[in-house]
């Protein structure tokens, strides 16, 4: 009964606080600053986002072999019937309107912008599902994951920002192929590629008030990690619970590495950095929040450094941003303030939404269910000297323990809610495309 009047009680605040106006803004220069919205660019013809080949793990992933009619695999694909998307079907067979389900989100998503960026105008796809051959070998037309898309009123000066639009939507692949057309792919709906949330490998390390460090799989309970406040100071925070665990994920990570001092960093896709502004003199903006799939070299994360004894943290220059491949579990550890140094490099606690100050607010109820839980129902004794008697299992969940595997339930509110408020930009593309992120 505790357990389900804290959940209610979270449910109603948590809803509250994020359809209040006052989360428009972050609190001052801190670092959860409200990003300004970005300008959109138009791609230049022939280029492609992002700059790697088609079918590598950074873009949409190997080709998984062509989709027939009669294959089992077929059942994947689903069509779309988007009155607000116009389908060439020249084979008049409906196969322009199948596809993978994330393709069709993506899609839809894409539809939406293209009517609001040209009132009047639709969407318009040339090319979907291919069953008769007519792309290059191992194309992804042929499992549903690609589609050629115009405009309906086919005005090739709209074909640039068209392709902006795709990216913005959520591609995993945007490719401003040729005068006609725009390619557009994503990544396999049970591609490791695609599981990219917001977690940290295993064998990442945090560093513990009472000295040492400690692998963040194991946190526990009762743990203190370092951390930072809002105005980046050094401190130790308490470990609350996982947001997500999962000891035996496989997942794509970026590897960030900084030049001096040199740190190596592994995190998914959707997690959240913070950014150094470009000049530190002056009334410059703060520290933003960036996803680790946007970071790029030159630009400068912070670091733990030694200075004269004093430990303090320096933005230290991105030396490269590369993709891995690891098999050592994902986890998503939540500090009391929000924030963690892993590896010696600060990072957010929090993923999927790029505010970080929004994530820390949102969780402000569950923080506080976590305290009161906590102070009301404390581990009890057996009262005859034979030691601790554990604590029930809402008053474990609330100490830290968390689900035993998988999404936090409260990371998944949260989401659900976000996706239904905010825009597709502030939302990562990946974002929790799949149950185990």
């Amino acid at each position: 009964m505790l357990l389900l009047l804290a959940r209610c009680f979270l449910v109603a605040l948590a809803s509250s606080l994020l359809v209040c106006p006052g989360l428009a803004c972050g609190p001052g220069r801190g670092f959860g600053k409200r990003r300004h919205p970005k300008k959109l660019t138009p791609l230049a013809y022939k280029q492609f986002i992002p700059n790697v080949a088609e079918k590598t793990l950074g873009a949409s992933g190997r080709y998984e072999g062509k989709i027939t009619r009669n294959s089992e695999r077929f059942k994947e694909l689903t069509p779309n019937y988007n009155p607000d998307i116009i389908f060439k079907d020249e084979e008049n067979t409906g196969a322009d309107r199948l596809m993978t389900q994330r393709c069709k989100d993506k899609l839809n998503a894409l539809a939406i912008s293209v009517m609001n960026q040209w009132p009047g105008v639709k969407l318009r796809v040339t090319e979907g599902w291919d069953e008769d051959g007519h792309h290059s070998e191992e194309s992804l037309h042929y499992e549903g994951r690609a589609v050629d898309i115009t405009t309906s009123d086919r005005d090739r000066s709209k074909y640039g920002m068209l392709a902006r639009l795709a990216v913005e939507a959520g591609f995993d692949w945007v490719y401003y192929e040729s005068k006609a057309h725009i390619h557009c792919s994503v990544k396999a709906e049970n591609s490791v590629a695609a599981k990219s949330g917001g977690c940290f490998p295993g064998s990442a390390t945090v560093h513990l008030e009472q000295g040492g460090t400690k692998l963040v799989k194991d946190l526990s309970p009762g743990d203190r990690v370092l951390a930072a406040d809002d105005q980046g100071r050094l401190l130790y925070s308490d470990f609350l619970t996982f947001l997500d665990r999962d000891e035996g994920a496989k997942k794509v990570f970026y590897v960030i590495e900084t030049r001096e001092p040199r740190e190596r960093l592994l995190l998914t896709a959707a997690h959240l950095l913070f950014v150094a502004p470009h000049n530190d003199s002056g009334p410059t903006p703060g520290p933003s929040p960036l996803f680790a799939s946007r970071v790029r070299p030159g630009q400068r994360v912070y670091v733990v450094a030694e200075r004269g004894g004093d430990r303090r943290l320096l933005p230290a220059a991105v030396h490269s941003v590369t993709l891995r491949e690891e098999a050592a579990g994902a986890y998503a550890p939540l500090t009391a303030h929000g924030t963690i140094l892993i590896n010696r490099v600060l990072a957010s606690c929090y993923a999927v939404i790029e505010e970080h100050s929004w994530a820390h607010r949102a969780f402000a109820p569950f923080r506080l269910a976590h305290a009161l839980l906590a102070a009301l129902a404390p581990a009890r004794t057996d009262g005859g000297g034979g030691g601790s008697i554990p604590a029930p299992q809402s008053v474990a969940e609330a100490r830290g323990a968390g689900p035993a595997a998988g999404i936090h339930w409260y990371s998944q509110l949260l989401y659900h809610i976000g996706t239904w408020l905010l825009d597709s930009e502030t939302l990562h593309p990946l974002g929790m495309a799949v149950k185990s992120s």
